[in-house]
């Protein structure tokens, strides 16, 4: 017998926009080859994408990973950050808290334009935070980074203050991230279609067109003249040209790369992986992202995960280890964490997360879930043991989609029904928004271990503007609360870093979330490309110092 049917929450679904993918830090900013000699200009550089096409090129609408890794080429940050974790200047060429870590004033560059002429200026940060800040913007990612920022004011042209509603720790780290970069004021003012389909930055690169299902065509911003503070070069970019394409089937990708049709891929498969290896013409560079770690949520909000002993349960009931060293052959880690393994803040407790098939058994013994059906299916009080997964299709990689069916299979064995629901982007956020969900495997990008905060505190079971709502295990829990809250005002390193200890021991031993491994971000490359690397916020690559050795 199934269960009756639950109430659905009144939330709008956004399509095709939340923050995903996300989260980031490349362990391996450098490119995997050392370059060949004098770095020559000139080139197009061709590069093909597995991630869903982007509705939008403009990442403060919505906030999710295929937007980031575009608009790297064409938007800059305020700040960036180093391999080392480090925050460095980028527009901005300075920053100043105040005692009481409410008001930050950024000194900025004086010698930058936007490539439509506009100036780059304190008044220019004012319109994008404004935008960011806009509901009608429908940014999530961005949306949610910038919540404690009350006002921004230009003091000056080149200063701009923001004033804070509280002492926010990680406002460096939000603002170092691809959805709050800066955009043109002028271009802003568009309607948000025309924004979407082409925004206008201060990057390397400029989009001059985007046919969809097909290609964003890149061009050279010749007049470029900000670089991050850790890029190789000054000046524009070495490649004239970079032809953005999007093939989703990993095969044809990887054949596309192999006969020389593209020159760069993202998404690479863990058997595509394997045979590159083999390869002497083709490098592979494994850039894993910051922020949280791939991982399964549970709907605390709701039975039958509303018991943590049923959340336990399933746990124990679930076999990743093998599934992740069968299926990823050996290209993915087993995670212990709620954090990537890049953020030197994680805490990881494998005790936790051990397949123990008679514990769960007797956890659902416990709980009452002690009948079985006709089917061999735990049940109680005729109602039985299920769990309503859905999954998108649009971002479940095949290796992944296998995990989960081998986590299906095992957990059928202790007695849970997991019901896979594979369903494209939109329909996948209208299953969130409507509350139809008991467990959620929903990637988010953010630097830093305030991504925490972000998940798991339970102001985040609010939707932002968009509809979207970070916490999807729904963990609503005043010590969390109290735990990530404070880290969150909290500048002196250690104390911060023993806060999100805490908050992150209090969540994993909630069983909210089941950890699968990193937020894989592989990329291959033919071996002609040079000086490609990683932007060490959220691992999208770069191709400002990249060039072709042909």
């Amino acid at each position: 017998m199934r269960r009756p049917a639950r109430p659905r929450r009144l939330l709008a679904a956004t399509t095709g926009i939340v923050a995903l993918g996300l989260l980031l830090a490349g362990c391996t900013p450098a490119g995997p080859n050392e370059p060949a000699g004098e770095p020559r200009s000139g080139g197009t550089l061709t590069y093909a994408s597995g991630d869903a096409e982007p509705s939008c090129l403009d990442p403060h609408v919505g906030g999710n990973f295929p937007q980031a890794l575009v608009s790297a080429q064409y938007l800059e940050s305020l700040v960036s950050r180093n391999d080392a974790g480090q925050i460095i200047p980028w527009l901005a060429e300075s920053w100043t808290p105040s005692d009481d870590g409410l008001t930050w004033d950024f000194t900025l560059r004086a010698d930058v334009t936007f490539t439509d002429g506009t100036a780059f200026d304190a008044a220019a940060v004012q319109a994008n935070i404004a935008h960011l800040q806009n509901p009608t913007t429908l940014s999530s990612t961005g949306y949610l980074a910038l919540g404690k920022v009350k006002t921004v004011a230009a003091v000056s042209p080149t200063v701009v203050r923001f004033t804070l509603t509280e002492p926010d720790s990680a406002l460096l780290e939000s603002l170092s991230q691809p959805w709050l970069a800066m955009e043109s004021p002028a271009a802003l003012e568009r309607s948000q279609d025309e924004n979407c389909a082409s925004p206008v930055g201060t990057g390397p690169f400029i989009v001059q067109s985007w046919v969809k299902q097909n290609a964003i065509t890149l061009v050279r911003n010749d007049d470029y003249v900000s670089p991050p503070a850790d890029a190789a070069h000054a000046g524009p970019a070495y490649l004239e040209e970079v032809i953005w394409r999007f093939i989703p089937d990993s095969a044809s990708r990887y054949a596309a790369l192999q006969s020389g049709e593209v020159d760069v891929i993202d998404n690479a498969q863990p058997d595509t992986i394997v045979q590159a290896k083999q390869s002497d013409s083709i490098e592979q560079l494994d850039s894993p992202r910051p922020g949280a770690a791939n991982r399964i949520e549970l709907n605390s909000g709701q039975a039958p995960f509303n018991d943590v002993r049923v959340r336990e349960a399933f746990i124990r009931s679930a076999n990743v280890d093998d599934a992740v060293s069968s299926l990823f052959q050996g290209t993915a880690t087993r995670s212990y964490s709620a954090l990537s393994s890049v953020e030197g803040t994680a805490i990881s407790n494998a005790a936790l997360f051990d397949y123990d098939p008679a514990a769960a058994a007797e956890l659902l013994d416990a709980a009452g879930w002690n009948e079985t059906d006709a089917d061999g299916y735990r049940a109680k009080d005729g109602v039985r043991l299920s769990v309503e997964f859905p999954v998108s299709t649009n971002q479940s990689i095949p290796a992944e989609q296998s995990v989960f069916e081998q986590i299906q299979a095992t957990a059928k064995e202790t007695g849970f029904e997991v019901n896979l629901a594979p369903m494209d982007l939109s329909s996948w956020y209208a299953a969130l928004a409507s509350n139809d969900y008991d467990a959620v495997s929903a990637p988010y990008t953010k630097v830093g271990p305030d991504v925490l905060r972000i998940l798991y505190h339970s102001d985040s079971i609010v939707p932002a503007p968009s509809g979207y709502f970070a916490n999807l295990a729904q963990v609503n829990d005043p010590e969390i609360d109290a735990l990530l809250t404070t880290a969150a005002r909290t500048t002196d390193t250690d104390e911060r870093s023993s806060l999100y200890a805490d908050a992150q021991n209090r969540i994993l031993e909630g069983f909210y979330l089941l950890p699968l491994y990193d937020q894989q971000n592989h990329f291959l490359l033919r071996g002609d490309v040079q000086g490609l690397r990683t932007l060490p916020t959220v691992a999208v690559p770069t191709l400002y110092d990249t060039w072709l050795n042909r």
